[in-house]
């Protein structure tokens, strides 16, 4: 599913709630294979241009094919007739995927578009590490929040606490204990 929207459009838009402090350091970028079968490719999330995370379809694809194999071993079940058996089992592969931050083009623009129809509140207790990592960098997100963060971060992925640590650091906020 490509993004309807205009990939410059919306990254207009998603770089217009990044925090000042950060404005200049972090980039989001759309990578398409036009010979790809489905024209996907990746999207990026980088940091003084190093990326920090990196959404392949094909790396979540291949990943989401070895998740189910492993499900199906073990239930012992290679029937492939059931059609919502199989979308149950495919559902359990997706969301351990995303458990383990694995994710794919598409679902970075699904959280996008999460992203952009909540409030910013809704979004910081988001289950979704993607939309977490844009609430870290959002200018909406101010320091009282940020300090107040302090205390329950360290429940949260690692990932989402390195985005943490980086507000902090270029917001002057202590954050380490």
């Amino acid at each position: 599913m490509l993004y309807h929207p205009k990939w410059s459009k919306a990254k207009k838009h998603l770089m217009s709630f990044v925090c000042e402090s950060l404005h200049s350091r972090v980039d989001f970028q759309v990578i398409n294979y036009r010979k790809a079968h489905d024209q996907l490719g990746r999207a990026v999330i980088t940091v003084d241009k190093v990326e920090m995370v990196s959404m392949c379809t094909i790396t979540a694809e291949r990943e989401e094919y070895f998740r189910e194999r492993d499900i199906r071993i073990q239930l012992d079940d290679f029937n492939y007739d059931h059609v919502f058996h199989n979308r149950a089992i495919q559902d359990q592969a997706q969301e351990q995927l995303l458990l383990e931050g694995i994710y794919a083009q598409y679902d970075f623009f699904s959280a996008l578009k999460e992203y952009f129809n909540s409030p910013i509140e809704i979004s910081l207790k988001s289950n979704d590490m993607l939309i977490k990592i844009l609430c870290m960098l959002d200018r909406r997100v101010g320091k009282r929040t940020l300090r107040k963060m302090k205390e329950t971060i360290s429940v949260e992925k690692t990932l989402v606490q390195d985005f943490y640590k980086l507000r902090c650091d270029a917001e002057n906020i202590h954050c380490s204990e």
